[in-house]
């Protein structure tokens, strides 16, 4: 059967099953393909081509074209065009494969035959710059792409939010669609084509009136392809990149006459293109974000090229089948209650006649409250051939999906299109109450001279009323509007990218690493510098130095589809983020931007609760001013009338803003603001004060401190001179959440074991809702606007005052918490605040009494970085008095254990000693006795530690620290396959409570609570984040990081099939209490697979520790983006994934395959990869004197200056060394020039050359940059670009 979606050369009348001549047949009647004249044969209707049977001889490519009976070409025929047509494309093929490549011009991923293959999902970034407004968009391989979009968040869409798999089934159908009606013509027959026709008995106009488009043909087309789609008369019905066409790669009989699909992804577009050589059209659909504009837009561009050498003439449909109105919160409901809430769906028109703006809203927001809310806003279409001379005129959208579909519920065919024709539809009436519509633009009929092309622009979006949505039409059909945004897409991702601007013989390497940056500041945010945007002082030296990190959201997306992203549609777009996914993928802010110097740490640090935890969700920053006369002052400044200056200042004044709710409140009040955006927004941000935003959340997660050593190295290899001002001179508040975490006897509870068959201690619970914390953030409640001041996040004193304390005080003060936080047998912190550590799919460790090792390795580095500072500096360090009254319990509980004298037996046992088990039930108390203490005040009292007492207190804290670490390689991990003789370092530990006393006290659903008498251990098998944060720890040491790096390739950690490394090793045999990935099949999501994250902090710290031959070889060897095989990955090479499937997964078609796009860690890590590989770990430091002093020390291996595989030629300086560059600071151009293209592994420069901008260069002769040049890099506004020569 032909149809919409067959392969070509048939008439409407085959499309519903009839006898056409495409199947050779002469015995049906013809009519003319002009919507009028019908065929009607036992109630079906057919569309035909006039003239009977078709015979033409045409000269082919090697040969004479073969018809078939009835004047049809052959599939040989049809098969030889389609070939010619992507010959002819002129697509980036490879000189050496000659396959296509990876990557085109413009630097964008290709993937061929993308429907065909392996289903992922993906997403445009959601940026529309500072002074825009953003949509979200995802995308799949299937279809046209756009599976969902819309504003804010899933609960606004103007395609339903579907999860991934859903998606691969429902886009085709319920997205974006093109249908095309063509008939081949004569050269005569197009040139005598002037009338205008607008009856509905004829294909007539574009909208009222005809349009011809004639264009010269640029090159010769190939013959076979000019021959098939060059029949005058022939007539054909398709849709473009419909599932029936596309290819099947696993049958080699597939039908050759199918198009050629290909997806092209960019950092800011996505692309599907189509080469249909049998009916001589290509067909290439874009999107990408409206950038820059005060209304929140998806752009498509759909671009039609004949291909053929005849004219052709069209009808066209193109557009979505199913648009959502907008009506309030409606994901959940589209899932649960989606037929009903049609009830409220209507389509409103902004031009009755034309039919050109539909707007699509809900009459009322659904509810049964007795407060209606009335709906003003409404989602959009507006569609036009895009011109360059003068304003575009908008295209009649067809909005009645049965009109498009008529009974066809599952929306495959276009049957009522089939019935009638697009002039017939937008003559008729449409209907739009009471039903999910369709936004189709129409064109009633154009031609196209040979070799030339159309392209529909299509604006999709939401306004705020009627009146707007005309306003937007005026803009947005301006001559160039379109592809003059495009370009502003292209260019502003750039811009936002240029830290790290990087050109190499690699240019998909180069790409990647544009793409992981990117997609690292999607879930950190990219720090701006707002405020003083001038100068070149930091924000540590000046107050009027503000940053904001824009663009942020959590990681939610058609895979995961568990996490409710947020992205606002304002000007300085963000949305709050996971506490841990922020702290990392932040850790080198400061690198890319060092005005911004310590923000990030005094951000961080302030977050450390009084008991030794953090919140879930970090916000992005708010201002506020305390000064109303400045507040007013200032707003007068940036407004043009005195009551616009009252009013702001009345705003600023009154509570916290962001900047995009500021623009916001102007527009909503009609503020009369000064029309440069930057010249309105700069100087109240500089005049203001900034404060940090977090929320509770769920539950205290156990490595959210975890973070803050990386973030402080960073800052310190920038700033080294810094260093002690950061650490003593700034105060810091205290968090202040709403839950609290509970004593053990208030945890430890009684139950039964999973068989039933007997009772353990399990720890459930934790924390709990904290109604006395609540009553103390009432005070701080607005009575005006009903919301809580951001003083109510902080803790105070007795006097109700903020507690505040150095960043040295209050890690010191982190140190000891955690410090009193370890294990029984004194090995792992514990996880008693009711969530695990990084690993948080061990979400039943906390509930096994578990704990983590990883947690201890950065307590040992956390502790000498205390001990470092104090030492270096000797100054005092001033504690809150309950901290004291806790460390005095604890140094009392040492004392006892040291006078013991407990030795480790040679084999260690289970159970906890006695002596162990009494020190970590003081301390334990005495942790408990300083939360009680601490739990809503301080109570304002401080006590002074000198240097050297803290000193010698985490001295003595790091000899138990390192004894418990050389007795968790003893107890070592067990597992399937494992004895426990690898000398891997464990990550978790469990405790089994062996003796146990009843305290009379009860859960809330009536369970037993008890006190702990005695535990014994409980032993797991090897993750990947034992050894990853083991070797933190001795990355200075040459021998211990090989020793270890072999040990982990020889153990189960490693998949040999895919090269890579498994997460953990098999879990088979482990209990299901240990939480959620053993539940998932092995080498799916955390059980066993790839985590593309811990993976790289594995790299990384390869690197860090200086093996670079092992780095190298792992990276190219296919376990590092993008050197990855495309085929197995399944997904584009520059986007990294969560998890890989590993080989342990029962599938093996799966082996390989990328699965959670983007959003991962797994950026922050390569970012830190590409640190060291480019700049080195240290560029600033301090020599003998105190004075800073700069040193590149690159380790960059030979084949990014020159590759054999690579279609690049390198590129060589005036005397012939191999040269590769990058943007050091997003300003700096820096340029590396290699003799021989040798490895330079942490190799620094013989000399450099500084070229400053004003033309003066600074000659440095060995590998280190004197302080005067050094400083002046470090600032950026003299320096024009920097030659370093090896």
């Amino acid at each position: 059967m032909s149809s919409y979606g067959s392969n070509g050369n048939s008439g409407a009348g085959a499309a519903d099953g009839g006898s056409g001549y495409q199947q050779g047949g002469n015995d049906a009647e013809y009519a003319s393909i002009d919507g009028s004249t019908q065929y009607n044969s036992g109630g079906k209707k057919k569309l035909l081509i006039a003239g009977g049977t078709v015979v033409l001889l045409v000269a082919a490519f090697f040969g004479v074209l073969s018809f078939g009976q009835g004047g049809e070409l052959t599939d040989a025929a049809k098969a030889a065009a389609q070939d010619a047509a992507v010959a002819d494309a002129d697509l980036p093929t490879s000189s050496k494969t000659g396959k296509l490549k990876l990557f085109d011009d413009n630097n964008r991923f290709l993937m061929e035959d993308y429907d065909a293959r392996s289903t992922f999902a993906s997403f445009l970034p959601g940026v529309a710059g500072y002074f825009g407004k953003p949509v979200w968009a995802f995308y799949v391989n299937r279809g046209q792409g756009i599976s969902t979009f819309g504003t804010e968040s899933k609960d606004y869409p103007l395609l339903e939010f579907n999860a991934a798999n859903k998606a691969y089934q429902l886009t085709p159908f319920i997205g974006f669609r093109t249908f095309i009606r063509g008939t081949r013509m004569s050269s005569d027959d197009a040139d005598a084509e002037t009338t205008v026709d607008n009856s509905s008995d004829k294909l007539g106009s574009v909208g009222d009136s005809a349009t011809s488009i004639s264009a010269s043909v640029s090159g010769a087309l190939s013959s076979a392809a000019g021959a098939v789609s060059s029949m005058v008369g022939t007539s054909f019905d398709i849709e473009p990149f419909a599932p029936s066409r596309s290819r099947n790669l696993e049958n080699e009989n597939d039908d050759p006459t199918k198009p050629k699909r290909i997806l092209y992804v960019g950092t800011n577009e996505m692309e599907v293109q189509e080469i249909d050589g049998v009916n001589g059209i290509t067909t290439s659909v874009q999107y990408f974000i409206l950038p820059e504009e005060d209304f929140a837009s998806l752009i498509r561009r759909t671009k039609i090229e004949n291909t053929g050498s005849t004219p052709l003439k069209i009808s066209l449909l193109d557009g979505l089948a199913k648009i959502e109105p907008a009506g309030g919160r409606l994901d959940g409901m589209l899932k649960s209650m989606s037929r009903t809430l049609e009830g409220w769906f209507g389509v409103y028109q902004v031009d009755k006649e034309s039919k050109t703006m539909p707007f699509y809203k809900m009459s009322t927001e659904p509810s049964d409250q007795a407060k209606v809310m009335i709906e003003r806003h409404g989602h959009y279409c507006l569609s036009f051939f895009e011109t360059s001379d003068k304003p575009a005129t908008l295209l009649p959208i067809v909005f009645d999906t049965d009109k498009v579909f008529g009974k066809d519920t599952s929306l495959e065919h276009p049957k009522g299109l089939y019935a009638s024709s697009v002039g017939g539809i937008l003559d008729g009436d449409q209907f739009g109450d009471a039903k999910t519509s369709s936004a189709f633009a129409a064109v009633r009929e154009i031609t196209i001279a040979p070799g030339s092309s159309i392209t529909v622009a299509s604006v999709y979006g939401k306004a705020e009323d009627m009146k707007e949505l005309k306003a937007i039409s005026k803009v947005v059909t301006q001559p160039n509007f379109v592809a003059d945004k495009f370009a502003r897409a292209r260019s502003l991702i750039d811009e936002l990218t240029a830290g790290v601007e990087t050109t190499t013989v690699n240019p998909l390497f180069d790409g990647a690493v544009k793409q992981m940056f990117l997609d690292n500041s999607l879930r950190g945010g990219m720090p701006t510098i707002v405020g003083n945007i001038d100068g070149d002082t930091t924000y540590d030296e000046d107050s009027t130095v503000k940053v904001f990190h824009s663009f942020s959201r959590i990681h939610g997306d058609l895979e995961r589809d568990y996490n409710a992203f947020q992205i606002m549609p304002q000007y300085f777009s963000q949305g709050p983020g996971n506490y841990r996914d922020v702290a990392q993928n932040r850790r080198d802010d400061v690198t890319f931007l060092p005005r911004m110097g310590s923000f990030d740490i005094q951000m961080f640090l302030s977050f450390i609760q009084a008991d030794g935890y953090e919140p879930l969700t970090v916000e992005a920053v708010v201002y506020i001013f305390h000064d109303a006369e400045l507040a007013k002052k200032i707003a007068n400044q940036v407004t043009t009338d005195a009551d616009s200056g009252r009013i702001l200042g009345e705003i600023i004044s009154g509570g916290p803003f962001r900047p995009g709710q500021l623009f916001q409140l102007c527009d909503d009040l009609n503020i009369n603001r000064t029309k440069d955006n930057e010249a309105f927004l700069h100087p109240i941000l500089a005049a203001a004060e900034d404060r940090a935003m977090a929320v509770y959340g769920t539950g205290y997660w156990a490595d959210h401190w975890d973070y803050y050593i990386d973030m402080i190295e960073s800052y310190l290899s920038i700033f080294p001179d810094g260093e002690e001002s950061l650490m003593y001179d700034k105060k810091l508040r205290y968090f202040f959440s709403t839950a609290t975490v509970k004593p053990r006897a208030e945890k430890y509870v009684l139950d039964l074991t999973f068989d039933g068959k007997s009772k353990h201690v399990i720890q459930l619970d934790s924390t709990y809702f904290d109604g006395q914390k609540v009553k103390e953030q009432e005070a701080f409640r607005d009575q005006n606007t009903g919301l809580l001041g951001i003083d109510a996040s902080w803790q105070r004193d007795g006097k109700g005052t903020a507690y505040m304390s150095s960043p040295i005080a209050k890690l010191f003060l982190l140190a000891s918490i955690k410090f009193a936080m370890r294990d029984a047998w004194g090995m792992g912190i514990e996880y008693e605040g009711g969530r695990p550590g990084w690993l948080d799919s061990m979400n039943g460790l906390p509930g096994m009494v578990g704990s983590g090792m990883p947690e201890t390795y950065e307590l040992y580095l956390l502790m000498k970085y205390v001990k470092k500072v104090v030492d270096k500096y000797d100054r005092d360090v001033i504690i809150p008095s309950e901290l004291h009254k806790m460390l005095v319990t604890v140094e009392t509980a040492l004392d006892e254990l040291d006078a013991f004298g407990y030795s480790e037996p040679e084999d260690i046992p289970l159970d906890v000693p006695h002596e162990l088990f009494k020190y970590w039930d003081t301390v334990a108390a005495a942790r408990e006795n300083y939360r009680n203490d601490v739990e809503y005040y301080f109570s304002g009292n401080s006590t002074t530690y000198t240097a050297k007492k803290v000193s010698g207190m985490v001295d003595r804290w790091l000899d138990h620290v390192e004894t418990g670490m050389k007795r968790a390689l003893k107890f070592g991990t067990k597992g399937y396959g494992d004895d426990g003789t690898s000398g891997i370092p464990p990550a978790f530990f469990s405790y089994d409570v062996t003796e146990w006393e009843l305290n009379n006290e009860h859960t809330p659903i009536g369970l037993p609570l008890v006190n702990a008498k005695a535990m014994k251990v409980g032993i797991f098998p090897l993750f990947l984040e034992g050894p990853v944060r083991y070797m933190k720890t001795v990355q200075d040491s040459h021998a211990k990081m090989v020793d270890m790096y072999e040990r982990v390739l020889e153990s189960g950690l490693r998949d040999d099939e895919l090269k890579m490394y498994y997460l953990s090793a098999s879990l088979q045999g482990q209990t299901y209490d240990m939480g959620r990935q053993i539940a998932f099949a092995p080498g799916w999501l955390e059980n066993q697979s790839i985590w593309m994250h811990m993976s790289y902090k594995y790299y990384l710290q390869l690197i860090r520790g200086k093996l670079y031959e092992q780095f190298f070889a792992e990276m190219k060897g296919g376990g590092i983006l993008p050197f990855m095989d495309p085929e197995v990955y399944g997904r584009p090479l520059m986007e990294c994934s969560s998890f890989i499937a590993s080989s342990a997964f029962p599938d093996p078609d799966v082996h390989g395959r990328g699965f959670l796009a983007r959003l991962s860690g797994s950026t922050a890590e390569f970012m830190s990869m590409w640190k060291h590989m480019f700049i080195g770990p240290n560029p600033f430091f301090l020599n003998d004197n105190d004075e800073v002093e700069m040193q590149l020390t690159p380790a960059l291996p030979s084949w990014l200056f020159e590759d054999d595989s690579s279609d690049n030629e390198p590129t060589f300086d005036e005397d012939g060394s191999h040269i590769i560059t990058f943007k050091l600071f997003a300003k700096i151009l820096v340029t590396y020039h290699n003799p021989g293209a040798q490895n330079i592994y942490g190799t620094s420069p013989k000399s450099y050359k500084v070229t400053m901008k004003d033309g003066s260069v600074v000659d440095v002769d060995g590998s280190i940059i004197p302080t005067e040049t050094a400083l002046k890099i470090r600032r950026g506004t003299e320096v024009e670009s920097l030659d370093a020569y090896f």
